[in-house]
């Protein structure tokens, strides 16, 4: 009997394992709100990024608001490997950060260990 519960609940984890790292999930996506010649958008930083992927209008100037709820130090950091962006995100303050909406794409984003991420899409 001992034998068919510990199976069960290895199967059990097995299945969550596949699923966490290989199941679809849904991903929280924002648009920036355009005012005047300039754009922005609130990015909470809580276990992640919320909204996960901002959408961005070609050509107008555009400043992502990050505001770190999140203790954990690896996600004191904002990494943006195009812009050459390496911004602190200290905690409770929020922080601007100016993105080039000049070329069209999509450009990632992540915490400072590159666990966390997410995704700006100009278009």
């Amino acid at each position: 009997m001992i034998k068919i519960i510990v199976s069960i609940i290895g199967l059990a984890m097995i299945g969550f394992i596949v699923w966490w790292f290989f199941g679809k999930h849904e991903v929280e996506e924002g648009a920036a709100d355009v005012t005047g010649h300039q754009q922005s958008i609130d990015v909470e930083v809580k276990g992640g990024y919320s909204p996960e992927v901002v959408f961005l209008k070609l050509g107008v100037p555009a400043t992502l608001n990050f505001t770190r709820k999140d203790p954990s130090s690896c996600l004191d950091r904002v990494v943006f490997p195009d812009f050459g962006i390496n911004q602190a995100l200290p905690q409770d303050e929020t922080k601007k950060v100016q993105i080039d909406t000049s070329k069209a794409g999509e450009y990632e984003w992540a915490c400072g260990m590159d666990m966390f991420h997410g995704k700006v899409v100009i278009k």
